[in-house]
This record gives C-alpha cells, structure tokens and sequence, in this order.
C-alpha cells in the first residue's frame, strides 16, 4: 500500500478517513491494473458528466484535462437536467458513489432517453440499472470505501481511462501513472504527520480558508480543498479561482471596516502550469488584500506533468482537513446534516 498511516492519528475516525485519503494513490493503481474499460471510439460531438458533491470532481478534472487535448468539449454538469444538445452522438457519464444521486439519476435518464451513449461510473444501485438497461456501460468503484469525497482517484481514473478508450483523452494512462508517482512520495510523508500539511492548518486555525486556484486544474484543486474542509472538518471555507477573483472578490476587500477583517485565511494553490499573468495576480490579491486577511499560505503542487501536480495538491488539502478535524477533536467521517437534507428530500 503508498500510503499506509504512519504516526499521526484522528482522535476520532468512526470511518478510517485517514486510511481512505492515504489510500488516494492506491485507487489509482488499481484502476491502471484492471481491465480496460469496454467503450467504443465513435465519431462523438460532445461528451458530458453528470455528478454532485464529491462525484462530481471527477468530471471537473476531465474537462480541465480535455480543454488542452480533447477533441470535443467535455462538459461537466451537476443538477436534475441534462441540456438540450444531448443526441446520439453525445457520450454522457454518470457519476455517483452510491448509484442513487437523484440529481445525477434523473439528469442520466434524460440523456438516455435522447438516445446519448450512457457509462455510469458507481458502485451500483439505481444507476448501474439504468446503464445497463439503456445498453450502457457500468464502470465499478471498488467496495470498501467509506464515503464519496474519498473515492476521488477511484472515480477520476476511471473516467480518464475511459476516455482515453473512446479517442477523445490520448495520454491519461501516463498521466495517470506518472500522478501515481508522485502520490507514492508525497502520501507517506503527511500519513506520518510529515511535509506541510500540519503546519498549514495551524496557521489556518480557528480563521476561514479562502482557497484560490488558477483556471483548470487549479481551480479544481482550490474547490476541492474548500469541500473537504467543509465535509471533513465540518468547517466553513470558500474557494475561488484566478483570474476570475481580481475582477470581482478583491473588491470585496477594501472597507477600512471591512467585517471580514483577520477572520480569513487566504490559501493560494499554485500550479507551474498557470500562466505568467494569473501566477501574478496570486501575489497581487495578497498585497493588496493586506491587513484584512489573517495570513496568506501558499501550496505548490510538484510531480511531473499536470494531473500529478493536482493530486498533489489534492493529497495536502485532503491531510490540512484532517489536521484541521483532529485540532477540534472532529470525526472527519460522518455527515449526518447532509443525511438529515436527503431525509427531508426524499419525504416530500
């Protein structure tokens, strides 16, 4: 195993988090090993993903990826409706952890309906029965996993492979081996309490992370930082990306009263891959955001090639809120407010 826990511990961990988010890179081998994905190459116009929460990242990274290589658009989409554009040239995925999402069921059997080219990427459950029953590929997360945010390299691999194999991401296999790489050096070190997370959530603390990524992958990262505080350390924590925030959210900082004053943290996620101009613009929000914010932490992402860079920086945010749910004696595990919101939903 990469990333097996070492000496630090959760005070409480009903769930083992702390051995599912050092299992990051396992997740991803093991989908390099398995059988290839059984999906065609056809001449498609467009490819969605449909996903909410912690299901949803997968598709985030794709399109991200996609933007630079993919020969179509690749659309991530969360909600109950699927667009109209869906037809038979489209390949939509569905992801869900559990397979019984409404909103990624419902968007599902609208693209399948439309006649799209479903694959739905689950442990099973309602969704794995309506791809198989439109003729649809099913594409298996492994059992064992405790909850949704922490199947990310599981979910992930398997749509890049998969569409790899359809003629629309040429080199996700390497990426993905080379992201494996670099989890296998990283995950040990903060399993073992090593490399920077602990002193990240210190510096955090008790103030509210507001974590900001480059466009692409960055932004993804930044999002995902921000889900896993919330989810993990039950805390709140907001994300945005560059360039977009030095249009609108600096603003947001210059009252002499600002009330937001020393109660935000600012987490800048740099990629080598940013361009010149936006890795500017992370320096230039933190000056001149200046006295207002309680500190400015900084996190690059290393590895070779850009997928190993964001699983990079996924595998630090994941540990920051895991130190950060340890520091408050959290259970990073459980998520019994977003039960107790399906619960209401589902008696309506």
């Amino acid at each position: 195993m990469s990333g097996q826990p070492g000496s630090f511990r959760l005070p409480v961990d009903s769930l083992d988090m702390l051995g599912a988010t050092a299992g990051l890179g396992d997740q991803i081998e093991a989908a390099l090993a398995g059988a290839r994905p059984a999906i065609r190459e056809a001449a498609y116009d467009n490819v969605v993903v449909f996903g909410m929460g912690g299901s949803a990242v997968a598709g985030a990274v794709a399109a991200a990826l996609g933007a630079a290589s993919s020969p179509v658009p690749i659309l991530p989409l969360g909600g109950y409706r699927a667009p109209s554009f869906l037809s038979p040239t489209t390949l939509a995925f569905a992801v869900s952890f559990s397979g019984e999402t409404e909103e990624t069921l419902a968007a599902a059997g609208e693209a399948a309906a439309r006649g799209a080219e479903l694959v739905a990427i689950t442990e099973g459950g309602s969704l794995a029965e309506l791809a198989a029953a439109s003729g649809g590929e099913v594409l298996t997360i492994p059992p064992g996993i405790p909850q949704p945010r922490a199947a990310l390299g599981a979910m992930t691999a398997r749509l890049l492979l998969a569409l790899e194999e359809a003629g629309l991401l040429d080199g996700a296999r390497h990426q993905l081996e080379l992201a494996a790489a670099q989890l296998s050096r990283r995950l040990p070190v903060l399993a073992a309490g090593g490399g920077p997370a602990g002193e990240i959530a210190r510096r955090i603390g008790r103030t509210i992370p507001l974590a900001h990524g480059g466009a692409g992958l960055g932004e993804v990262a930044a999002r995902r930082f921000k889900t896993q505080v919330n989810e993990n350390a039950k805390a709140p924590a907001f994300a945005g990306s560059e360039p977009e925030v030095c249009h609108n959210e600096l603003c947001g900082f210059g009252q002499s009263g600002d009330v937001t004053r020393q109660l935000l943290t600012l987490v800048s996620l740099r990629l080598e891959d940013d361009d010149g101009q936006t890795q500017r613009r992370f320096g230039l929000f933190a000056e001149l955001a200046g006295e207002a914010l309680s500190d400015h932490v900084e996190m690059t992402g290393e590895g070779e090639g850009p997928l190993a860079r964001f699983f990079d920086l996924v595998a630090i945010g994941d540990f920051v809120s895991l130190h950060l749910a340890a520091a408050e004696g959290v259970d990073p595990g459980p998520v019994p407010v977003l039960a107790e919101v399906k619960e209401r939903l589902s008696s309506r």
